[in-house]
């Protein structure tokens, strides 16, 4: 059975899981906001946005890590993940509670639908489907994956603080003083 890694090993996981993840959080919750303000989504801007300020605070908790606040920094470093997944939850939550049937027939053009009706479908009949399908299987299937990986990534910082506090203040702890004990008379003294 492998030991328990050392405190030190742990911090410099820490550190490096924080920097990763803070960074990709915040690129892609970013270009998503910018993507979201192209396109005039404003709810998208401002989803992105939270969710970019949850990698914001990841990295911030890793910086006050760095300058040895252990308690500041785990601090931050669970908000952080507390913070991407309640924005990601509430907007999964919305947009199932907000199912409109004509946008999501909206990506369809004309031509699409003339092939629908000329192949027989009912497109009133396959609203129950694309409701099921595509906003319960994706909107569903993204609100898991965020609250099993944040919540879990939360649960890993929380778990890693006493022993990352340890290690902390270990690192800034100053080295033993040595004191040398004599034995005899200084060599000094045997020159006069």
């Amino acid at each position: 059975m492998k030991p328990p890694p050392l405190p030190e090993e742990t911090l410099v996981r820490v550190l490096r899981i924080s920097k990763l993840n803070g960074l990709s959080v915040l690129i892609i919750a970013g270009l998503g906001a910018l993507f979201s303000l192209a396109t005039w989504d404003l709810v998208g801007v401002v989803v992105g946005g939270l969710v970019a300020y949850g990698g914001w605070m990841e990295l911030s908790g890793r910086k006050h890590l760095l300058r040895g606040e252990a308690v500041e920094g785990m601090r931050r470093l669970v908000r952080s993940q507390w913070i991407v997944l309640g924005v990601i939850l509430v907007y999964c939550v919305s947009r199932l509670a907000s199912f409109d049937a004509e946008s999501a027939l909206g990506p369809l053009t004309p031509e699409m639908r003339t092939q629908l009706v000329e192949a027989g479908v009912d497109l009133a009949s396959i609203m129950p489907l694309i409701r099921l399908a595509f906003y319960y299987g994706l909107y569903g299937s993204v609100a898991l994956v965020t609250l099993i990986y944040q919540g879990g990534m939360a649960r890993y910082y929380r778990r890693r603080t006493d022993v990352v506090k340890q290690a902390l203040e270990t690192r800034l702890r100053p080295p033993p003083v040595v004191r040398l004990v004599k034995t005899g008379p200084d060599p000094e003294d045997l020159l006069t």
